[in-house]
């Protein structure tokens, strides 16, 4: 009987450390997308009294268009990832250019629509970017290669020249450039 205690004692420690090492994500500074999770252990994390500016190159098409980007989520979970180590929404100067396979998610409902059979689920994800403080400008001449007007796109979103030229605007200026 003594092995079959143990062996019950050790299952339910094991069972019980599970659910402790198990956290609910977090959203601090995008609210709803992003989600991300405290890591104790991290040695190296980005340091809240700096500020971060980011150009985020974004042209990976979705996977799935009836489903949020990763591509978008994972914006929202840079800016959390920066959010959970102290990095305010202040210090934050984000900028994101759409241009290529990435083009259909800044199309406004009606568009994608058309084209996809569904709501464009990344329309949300972009409002909660926006309201915590990044610019979205979509690439000019991918637009145009897609005979996509500004009208296409979610309220919200501005169009720049090109996706070349806004990296070389920006990149000159000190913006990080991330490649999604």
């Amino acid at each position: 009987m003594k092995p079959l205690f143990a062996s019950a004692i050790f299952a339910f420690i094991l069972l019980v450390s599970q659910f402790s090492f198990s956290q609910e994500a977090q959203f601090p500074l995008v609210k709803g997308f992003g989600g991300i999770y405290e890591v104790p252990d991290a040695s190296e994390k980005p340091d809240g009294s700096l500020d971060f500016y980011i150009l985020v190159d974004l042209s990976t098409a979705a996977e799935d268009n009836a489903e949020v980007s990763r591509w978008v989520d994972n914006v929202a979970r840079m800016m959390n990832l920066h959010g959970l180590a102290g990095v305010t929404k202040e210090r934050m100067h984000v900028k994101v250019v759409v241009h290529g396979g990435a083009i259909a998610t800044v199309m406004n409902n009606e568009v994608y629509q058309k084209r996809y059979n569904s709501d464009n689920p990344n329309i949300a994800v972009y409002k909660a970017l926006q309201e915590a403080g990044v610019e979205i400008l979509v690439c000019g001449q991918s637009m145009r290669a897609r005979d996509l007007e500004k009208s296409d796109l979610y309220v919200g979103a501005n169009v720049a020249l090109s996706a070349l030229t806004t990296v070389t605007t920006y990149a000159p200026k000190g913006y990080t450039v991330l490649k999604f």
